[in-house]
């Protein structure tokens, strides 16, 4: 154990100089000498300490007190109580300013006394204090020194009276005591007032101390809490045997305190801090050679802060995003609502002109024939031959539609690379060169429907035989979303209300309704009411301000006949069986605005040609609240065309391009062409040749002028109106 080092009395007269240190009478020469070092501390070493023991004849050196004591007793007592040397008291060596004795050779001899952290208290002379100086002596020699002169049993001095003041709070405050406490002054025989005054500095020095103590106790508190053992609290090492290890739980321990914890508390051991079960394999060894933990709290509380701001922003986001979309849907009803305003405002003018209007399907129909009539002097202009486009050279086209967005027909195909990209997709045809531009493949086996949207999104909808329905983008030509329908898809289309409704008819006569925000399954099915054909056409009615059939639905064609199905909500379809034929019906078109529809039959044996009816649609008002309405078609005109009709083709009915009356087209597979005729007098107006059997006819206009195109299943034909 290193020397510990401790305040000598200094031998001064008066205040001016300092005077030459005087050895005893009786000291043996050989003592430690004393080099004066301009006032630096200089260490001398003496290796004949113990040799000297027996030669000491110093007074018995009191029992050693704890320092603050020693200062307390210097102060109260002062030098009343304290004998002189010319009393016969024994002198104690004094060591001028600036000296240090240091006894190397008793650094290992074991302290029997206090507590390294007390001191030992002064002799019984006192010294005159001397700012600045700093006279240390190694505490080994002391001890030495008082084993010594106890033996001896020379004349003892008369200890001063003391009063005890607590120790320091820790080691630390030794040092710092060390170098704060004034040196004792020799015995002088100074005035009361001297006396005094030395007094009053004394307590001065002691109040600085207890203030300093507290000051190093709070610090140590703070600084050190991380640094010790909470066992012992002494400093945890990086090596031996109290070493840095840790718990489960986390808390840090010297490894020799926790070991002896745990072992002492036995099988319900537990950690000294958080109390958790705790065992002796459960302590690990940390290799840290300096622990330092990174206060990092406020950036923790930073990150949860800006958590809760992106959640909040996330909020306010998906907020907006919905409430941009509820303003979508609500001015979309105020258009549609302002529109059949002024279709109901025109209906009503034209009813108040009519002179005898019996019934709403007999005024539709006056209206028809009134307007056909009128085109039918003034028409001149006709459908003539624009370009020819091949699809697919293998064949095996069978549907077409036209994007409006982007100005091109879409016609269905099987991959002309079927090696490398098997199934079936669309061709692109542009109508501004009206030329193919690419494919796009989409469903694995034949397509047997497509749809567009009234929303402009260049969303197509396609139905196939692979059981599926598929949402294509044809921005970045990839499907977007597919619904499995479990049975072979047969036509599709989609709701003209609300855009976010779509339906497939299947092979069994059902009919499936798809939510595109839900993207798992079907939202609802529709089940056929006769027989379980397929579904070979799927057309909607929107919802219009009519006085003959205001109502909005869904039409689904079979080969045995058709059915409306009445939407009275987004949830509810109300079904109404429509008067048509209970064999060969191949299809069935809507013309929306004019509130019509075209239903074809194939040749059978009352009617051994093809026909295509143009009906009306009417809803029966309601007689009492028992009686729901219902609706129903009545035919208008009847066209006839070839005795052949061997494939599911599909026809068009549209409002003719001079703005008069409305044009019925339809495929004829025995003169392989294309038959329009004027829907209000059902006169034939042409005839347009094809190479096959037409399977799809789709009008569209562009750059205001208007066209018609006719898909076989290799070519697609283009006329324009001129």
């Amino acid at each position: 154990m290193e020397a510990m080092e401790v305040d000598s009395p200094m031998e001064m007269q008066g205040r001016g100089g300092v005077q030459p240190v005087v050895a005893p009478a009786g000291e043996d020469p050989n003592a430690p000498l004393v080099i004066s070092d301009s006032g630096s501390s200089t260490e001398v070493d003496d290796d004949d300490d113990d040799d000297n023991e027996g030669r000491q004849t110093a007074s018995r050196v009191p029992p050693r007190l704890p320092a603050t004591w020693a200062f307390s007793q210097r102060a109260v007592g002062g030098s009343a109580a304290t004998p002189s040397a010319a009393q016969g008291a024994p002198i104690r060596r004094r060591l001028r300013q600036g000296l240090r004795v240091h006894y190397p050779s008793q650094t290992a001899a074991p302290s029997r006394g206090f507590p390294d952290f007390l001191l030992r208290a002064p002799a019984a002379s006192v010294a005159q204090p001397e700012s600045g100086s700093t006279t240390e002596v190694s505490e080994s020699d002391e001890d030495a020194e008082a084993e010594n002169e106890g033996d001896e049993g020379g004349t003892s001095a008369a200890a001063e009276p003391v009063d005890p003041v607590l120790p320091p709070a820790s080691p630390r405050l030794n040092a710092s005591i060390q170098n704060t406490l004034p040196q004792e002054a020799v015995p002088t025989n100074s005035s009361s007032a001297a006396d005094g005054e030395r007094t009053e500095a004394k307590n001065l020095v002691v109040q600085s101390v207890s203030a300093a103590s507290a000051s190093l106790q709070s610090s140590h508190g703070e600084e050190g809490e991380g640094d010790n053992c909470t066992i012992c609290f002494e400093a945890w090492t990086t090596a031996g045997e109290h070493r840095l290890s840790a718990l489960r739980c986390g808390h840090l321990f010297g490894f020799t305190c926790i070991q002896r914890w745990l072992k002492a508390q036995g099988p319900a051991a537990k950690c000294p801090q958080c109390n958790k079960k705790a065992k002796r394999s459960d302590i690990v060894l940390l290799y840290a050679p300096k622990l330092r933990a990174l206060d990092n709290s406020e950036q923790e509380i930073l990150k949860k802060s800006l958590e809760q701001e992106q959640s909040l922003r996330r909020k306010a986001e998906l907020e907006s995003a919905q409430y941009k979309l509820k303003l979508q849907v609500v001015t979309n009803k105020y258009g549609q609502a302002q529109q059949e305003l002024q279709e109901l405002k025109a209906l009503m003018a034209q009813a108040g002109r009519s002179s005898v209007p019996s019934s709403s399907s007999s005024v539709s129909t006056s209206l028809l024939f009134s307007l056909s009539q009128r085109a039918d002097g003034s028409r001149t202009a006709q459908y003539s031959f624009s370009k020819a486009v091949l699809v697919s050279q293998a064949g095996g086209s069978r549907v077409l539609s036209y994007c409006e967005p982007l100005s091109c027909l879409l016609a269905s195909q099987p991959s002309p690379q079927a090696t490398l990209v098997p199934g079936c997709g669309v061709k692109k045809v542009s109508v501004v060169n009206m030329k193919a531009s690419q494919y796009v493949p989409i469903h694995s086996k034949q397509i047997r429907g497509l749809s567009f949207n009234r929303q402009n999104d260049s969303l197509l909808l396609s139905a196939a035989l692979d059981n599926t329905i598929k949402l294509t983008s044809l921005l970045t030509n990839t499907v977007v979303q597919t619904y499995n329908a479990g049975k072979p898809v047969w036509s599709c289309c989609w709701c003209l209300d609300n855009s976010n409704y779509v339906y497939a008819g299947l092979s069994n006569g059902s009919v499936l309704v798809y939510d595109t925000r839900d993207t798992s399954t079907h939202v609802q099915e529709l089940h056929p009411l006769r027989s379980r054909c397929p579904v070979a056409s799927l057309c909607y009615v929107p919802r219009a301000a009519s006085s003959s059939f205001p109502c909005g639905g869904l039409i689904a064609g079979s080969l045995e006949g058709g059915c409306f199905w009445e939407q009275v909500n987004e949830t509810t379809y109300r079904p109404h069986v429509l008067p048509l034929e209970t064999a060969g019906c191949t299809d069935i078109q809507v013309e929306t605005e004019s509130r019509h529809c075209l239903v074809t039959y194939r040749p059978g044996r009352s009617n051994p040609s093809l026909r295509c009816v143009l009906m009306a649609l009417n809803r029966t008002p309601q007689q009492d609240s028992s009686q729901l309405p219902s609706c129903s078609c009545s035919p208008v005109q009847t066209f006839s065309a070839g005795s052949s009709c061997k494939l599911l083709t599909k026809n068009a009915v549209f409002k003719s391009p001079d703005g008069g009356g409305m044009l019925v087209c339809a495929g004829d597979e025995a003169s392989n062409s294309t038959m329009v005729w004027d829907a209000g007098t059902g006169s034939l107006l042409q005839k347009l040749p094809a190479d096959l059997p037409v399977l799809d006819i789709s009008p569209f206009t562009v750059n205001g002028e208007h066209f018609l195109a006719s898909l076989t299943e290799k070519m697609l034909k283009l006329y324009k109106w001129e």
